[in-house]
């Protein structure tokens, strides 16, 4: 889809919702697969960027169908029209995103709320039967660089001391076994911009962009929150396990984390508007990663 301004995105949602004529539409994200517009502060609109992002976007909305319904946390419930073009329809979950300033800021009280609640967010979605899932059409989470191509592509862009933490991270992913929990539906995705977080309540009142959920490894599932806080996971994953009676590794958790920063970098080596982002993620985890998790 070409790029299209707010006021064409007004066009197109008006000639399905003419009751929406006087609402006020803003442009409210440019995502990698999506555009979103929000109407009056109380509806999202997606609109796929090309057709593998209209498959998602459908495939999406069927998944959430589903899963909605079994969830204690809040999630989209959303509608596809067909269109053209094919677009999404649903309620805005209110909040913004959460970031690490956002975290540190909370109290105690609510930082272990926050825990609580992702931790049984994840149990609950975990706990999903996968047959209706598959049958819907969720596959295997997309897969990251590998080992050689972070090492061709992402090492040569890191300083000396970097790179030789970045060796160390490589030791480690390579010598990882399968996950001793096997392969789990999940979201896969859990950083702070797809939160809706109430900043003056102190809570999260909703979970949205389920574009890459999927069928991956369980410990993967708790890399996502150290974009916000290494406190936050660790919150998260001690409160999962006696919801779930799984034992999580940390340290499994802490390498992941780090290959995962570093395969983003080598994704994006050529991409100049988001290697020097990637570089930054890289040496944040590293300062941090000792005492992460």
């Amino acid at each position: 889809m070409v790029e299209l301004s707010a006021a064409e995105f007004r066009t197109l949602i008006i000639s399905v919702f003419p009751e929406l004529s006087s609402c006020i539409f803003k442009l409210a994200a440019k995502g990698w697969d999506s555009m979103a517009v929000d109407v009056d502060d109380r509806l999202i609109f997606k609109f796929p960027r090309n057709p593998v992002a209209e498959r998602a976007l459908v495939k999406e909305a069927a998944l959430l169908g589903v899963i909605g319904s079994s969830l204690s946390m809040s999630v989209p419930d959303m509608r596809i029209h067909d269109g053209p073009p094919i677009f999404s329809s649903h309620a805005k979950i209110r909040g913004e995103h959460l970031n690490t300033d956002d975290y540190q800021a909370l109290s105690e009280v609510h930082r272990q709320r926050l825990g609580d609640d992702l931790a049984r967010f994840y149990a609950e979605l975990h706990g999903l039967d996968a047959g209706p899932l598959h049958a819907l059409g969720a596959g295997p989470i997309l897969p990251w660089q590998s080992p050689e191509m972070v090492r061709q592509k992402a090492l040569p862009l890191l300083s000396l001391e970097l790179a030789t933490y970045a060796e160390r991270v490589l030791w480690d992913f390579e010598a990882l076994p399968p996950d001793p929990h096997g392969i789990t539906y999940g979201f896969f995705d859990g950083h702070g911009w797809n939160m809706a977080f109430d900043h003056g309540e102190g809570q999260l009142n909703g979970i949205y962009d389920f574009a890459d959920s999927g069928f991956g490894p369980l410990h993967q599932e708790f890399i996502y929150s150290n974009f916000i806080s290494p406190g936050l996971t660790a919150r998260i994953v001690s409160a999962y396990e006696p919801l779930t009676g799984r034992r999580l590794d940390r340290n499994r958790i802490a390498t992941l984390t780090a290959f995962h920063r570093l395969s983003e970098l080598a994704e994006l080596a050529d991409d100049p508007a988001y290697v020097g982002s990637k570089i930054e993620s890289v040496a944040a985890w590293a300062a941090v990663a000792p005492r992460a998790v």
